[in-house]
């Protein structure tokens, strides 16, 4: 489930640089993401929103940079201000999402998320895999097994060599 910044920072700074748009601060704090500083990325991130509390990317590098620090809530509160502030609604924003939401044990929230991030026109073959087994373990966590079983199934016909989902039919076979 857990994704690393610093392929998310890259594509943030990719952006900035194509729209023209973004302070210092934004470049600073994608910066100190890739170099994996997370503590003063998101310090400088809280300035960036501070200064402009409608930059959806400010909130966008300030919800990964909590991400990382494992400050789910946080980075659920900031990557909502994505979306509340006009920033682009990606699989890789709700996928981070629900992810957030399952580590704070809240699967219904998740799957949510994870619904809306397979909606997303930007999703690659290797998101949605991704999205489509996180939504297994959140039928999982909501206690919702047969759910579970039968997103399994398809899953599992879909991608045959996936071990994670081998061990994971395992498991709900003794559910």
């Amino acid at each position: 489930m857990k994704r690393q910044a610093g392929k998310f920072a890259a594509v943030l700074l990719a952006a900035l640089m194509l729209t023209g748009c973004g302070s210092n601060l934004l470049e600073e704090g994608t910066a100190l993401l890739e170099e994996g500083k997370y503590a003063e990325a998101a310090d400088t991130f809280q300035a960036a929103v501070d200064e402009d509390s409608e930059d959806a990317e400010g909130w966008r590098g300030l919800g990964l940079a909590k991400w990382e620090q494992q400050d789910y809530e946080g980075a659920l509160e900031a990557f909502q201000s994505v979306l509340d502030n006009g920033g682009e609604k990606t699989g890789e924003l709700y996928n981070l999402m629900g992810c957030c939401a399952m580590q704070l044990e809240k699967p219904t929230d998740a799957l949510n998320y994870f619904r809306l991030g397979m909606e997303a026109e930007d999703v690659s073959e290797e998101m949605m895999q991704e999205m489509r087994f996180n939504e297994i373990v959140a039928y999982e966590q909501a206690g919702d097994i047969e759910s579970a079983r039968s997103k399994l199934a398809d899953y599992t016909a879909d991608y045959p060599d996936d071990e994670k989902a081998a061990k994971e039919a395992e498991f709900l076979e003794t559910r």
